[in-house]
């Protein structure tokens, strides 16, 4: 009897905490729509024609410097992208994701800096969806330009598949993070979905649907951008 009653107050003690390891994921997913929706009120903010040509979106919420350990960075948010095959349908559900990087701190200069990370292909999808991507070696990562046009954008902006920008202290700017790296965060999703899940399944495979969380996400995404205007071409 003693023996049960311990497992029962065991069992007390720890289901707020798996409670609040939800409620923590769940936040997350929160915290990227609403980060996103600030940037993208921005007036001189993304690019309206890059945004629409974007295959998949990373939002990293309040990045720190010295998140474990002297110059480190670590930063954890949302991956979300259209659906269907070729990527050509509504925004689906987001698997959550970390930022992990020595070069992050030198730039944030200790400030929380929220980071906006646009996916311009498939091949740079695929590759944030199979493995841990260093970015500017895995995938080609720039800076990418402001305003209300990418007319002026380099052929070096143009061709990257990931254009990454910052917003600290309300200044936003593009932002270079070569030599980061992008992770899916397993642990996470799983707390968030309540099933182990790759990133793949949660934004490929049709497996889970949205969580109430990402709602406002995803609605918004849907009203800025709702149709990829990549050429059809790369989308093959």
């Amino acid at each position: 009897m003693k023996t049960l009653s311990a497992v029962f107050l065991m069992c007390a003690l720890l289901l707020p905490a798996f409670a609040a390891n939800d409620v923590k994921e769940e936040e997350r997913v929160k915290e990227s729509g609403e980060v996103l929706k600030e940037i993208l009120d921005i007036p001189d903010n993304i690019p309206q024609d890059l945004l629409d040509k974007a295959e998949c979106i990373v939002v990293l919420p309040s990045v720190k410097k010295g998140a474990f350990g002297i110059g480190g960075s670590y930063g954890r948010g949302v991956m979300i992208c259209r659906s269907g095959q070729h990527y050509t349908g509504p925004w689906g559900p987001p698997a959550l994701y970390a930022l992990e990087g020595l070069n992050i701190g030198f730039q944030l200069g200790g400030e929380a800096t929220d980071f906006v990370l646009l996916v311009m292909n498939p091949k740079g999808a695929e590759s944030l969806l199979s493995s841990k991507v260093k970015l500017g070696a895995d995938a080609s990562a720039t800076a990418g330009p402001k305003g209300r046009t990418a007319e002026a954008a380099t052929d070096v902006v143009m061709k990257a598949e990931i254009l990454s920008y910052s917003r600290s202290k309300g200044l936003f700017a593009g932002v270079s993070l070569e030599g980061s790296t992008l992770r899916s965060d397993g642990s996470a999703n799983e707390k968030l979905y309540g099933q182990k899940l790759s990133a793949k399944d949660i934004i490929r495979g049709g497996k889970v649907k949205a969580p109430p969380a990402a709602h406002d996400l995803i609605s918004l995404l849907n009203k800025k951008t709702p149709k990829n205007l990549s050429d059809p071409k790369s989308l093959q």
